[in-house]
């Protein structure tokens, strides 16, 4: 279903890769929010949890409701699902079908915060993961259900990383909301968190240096190619399978030594996670939660889940990076520059960056020899 990462260049510096599949198409949206605007959370039957951002954030999201002419959309409307803040700050949002039971809250006369508002909040007014972890300690949060999923629970969770590299991990499960530090700086979808981390023991024989020759008894072999250190790499898609395969191409990819090789080498290692359509089908009775199957506006007996956007976040130089699934290139919006210039909330459809490939028909043709 989805797919992230954290790659560090040769300097230390993080950079963020995700990439995000469903059955269908979503009204994605592209959002820009500066310092100085006002938000309300509120889980029905508690608090609301009030907030001013604090920091500019740039963010992939999700409408909330449906907008009309007297009624268009507003910042509060817009949850996100993949965003950056200036301070290097990164959320996203993936699925997680293991959600489950009633959500608990101890004392429903504090204020609560609904987990579809973690990003804004987070994204809004801090800098760092440890900023978020302390905070999360004095502040419930509730994954409430949704009228859109049919009154069920959104199956998400929820993973955040800084420039510094720090990472965490946030899970609800049985009713409760738990926070993982994340040593590896990947995540998928279920199982929980710390079982992919057990998992990873599996795979100790992992190693990117290839051995092209054996011995067994009277006979020698060899590989007539590169490439047999990747052999023991799990090659389906099921969110246990990426796992571990991001795992390994976070920690043996090349350590670029510019920021500008860093996101192109990111990008590769992004490839390695992009499905087109019909790779693997699902039946009615498989594939993706069934909650989040109810966002299909045409559902069928057959369905297949492919990669509909992706990703790449530079966290030092505040640039993010975006590819679609009808487009061959990635668009680059700086943060630093909408910071600069944005005198207010920029909103638009992520469609408009389906730019496909650029011509190079001219180029080569004035080319002369």
């Amino acid at each position: 279903m989805c797919t992230s990462l954290q790659y560090r260049d040769a300097n230390g510096a993080a950079y963020l890769g995700r990439t995000l599949e469903l059955q269908m198409e979503l009204p994605y949206q592209l959002v820009f929010v500066p310092a100085g605007v006002p938000f309300t959370s509120q889980a029905e039957g508690t608090a609301a949890v009030a907030f001013t951002t604090k920091l500019a954030t740039l963010a992939v999201v999700m409408p909330a409701r449906v907008p009309t002419a007297d009624a268009p959309l507003e910042p509060g409307d817009l949850k996100p699902l993949e965003g950056m803040n200036e301070a290097g700050l990164t959320f996203s949002l993936l699925a997680y079908p293991s959600v489950g039971g009633a959500q608990h809250v101890a004392d429903r006369t504090k204020a609560v915060l609904s987990a579809v508002d973690l990003g804004s909040w987070a994204l809004g007014q801090f800098s760092t993961v440890a900023d978020v972890k302390a905070a999360l300690e004095g502040l419930p949060v509730i994954l409430e259900p949704l009228a859109m999923l049919g009154g069920e629970a959104p199956p998400v969770h929820f993973v955040l990383h800084d420039r510094g590299g720090a990472s965490i991990v946030i899970e609800f499960e049985d009713g409760v909301g738990r926070v993982h530090d994340n040593p590896v700086g990947v995540m998928t979808n279920g199982p929980s968190f710390d079982w992919h981390l057990t998992n990873l023991a599996n795979y100790t024989f992992l190693s990117n240096i290839d051995q092209p020759k054996a011995q067994f008894g009277a006979l020698e072999v060899q590989q007539p190619d590169s490439g047999i250190a990747t052999a023991g790499l799990p090659a389906s898609n099921t969110s246990v399978g990426r796992f571990v395969r991001a795992a390994y191409y976070a920690q043996f990819a090349e350590k670029a030594d510019t920021p500008d090789a860093a996101v192109v080498t990111l990008a590769h290692i992004m490839n390695n996670f992009d499905r087109p359509k019909g790779i693997t089908v699902d039946a009615a009775s498989g594939g993706e939660s069934s909650a989040l199957s109810r966002l299909n506006p045409n559902p069928s007996e057959f369905a297949t889940e492919y990669t509909s956007w992706t990703n790449l976040s530079d966290m030092e130089r505040g640039r993010f990076f975006l590819r679609t699934c009808t487009g061959l290139n990635y668009q680059m919006i700086d943060l630093k520059a909408l910071k600069a210039q944005a005198d207010g909330v920029r909103l638009m459809p992520l469609h408009q960056l389906e730019l496909g490939a650029a011509d190079a028909t001219a180029t080569l043709l004035a080319a002369k020899v």
